[in-house]
């Protein structure tokens, strides 16, 4: 059933575009956000691993051992979030977590043998977002830098 009802904007309405649903910076993002996971789904099918999953093993691989404080700043994770993903993790044997020796009240995460081999596999998992993406790799890099704009700014703004 369709709703013929009054159009409620006004042609003298200077700011009606501004309230239209396709002129929404946020909606945009997240029609964007929903199909790069759905993308990312399918990609980390083959490698056992969820997005929020792939983003932990990412900094693993690229840091080494770090603190879950740290882990979860750089992922913008609290730690409600970011325990249950690690406990996952840590049960299909990729990470492991282990109190520091020098600071007991901090816990260390580290990549097992098998989540550090698991990076040979994720190699192909950026192609695979760029090829669906569609976009020169350059269009992609500037995509990227305009959002890391934008969230310092809002973080800034206090968003």
């Amino acid at each position: 059933m369709t709703w013929h009802g009054e159009n409620p904007r006004s042609p003298r309405d200077e700011g009606a575009d501004l309230l239209l649903l396709d002129q929404q910076i946020c909606f945009s993002l997240n029609a964007a956000s929903r199909a790069f996971g759905g993308v990312y789904r399918t990609a980390l099918k083959d490698l056992g691993l969820t997005y929020p999953q792939y983003l932990v093993m990412l900094v693993l691989w690229e840091d080494g051992a770090v603190p879950v404080k740290q882990l979860g700043e750089r992922l913008r994770l609290d730690s409600g979030t970011l325990s249950p993903l690690l406990k996952r993790l840590e049960a299909a044997g990729l990470v492991t977590r282990a109190r520091c020796p020098e600071d007991e009240r901090s816990v260390i995460v580290a990549a097992t043998a098998a989540g550090r081999e698991l990076r040979e596999g994720a190699l192909a998992v950026p192609r695979r977002i760029l090829a669906a993406a569609g976009l020169p790799l350059d269009d992609l890099r500037a995509l990227r830098e305009l959002l890391t704009r934008v969230t310092a700014n809002l973080d800034a703004a206090g968003a």
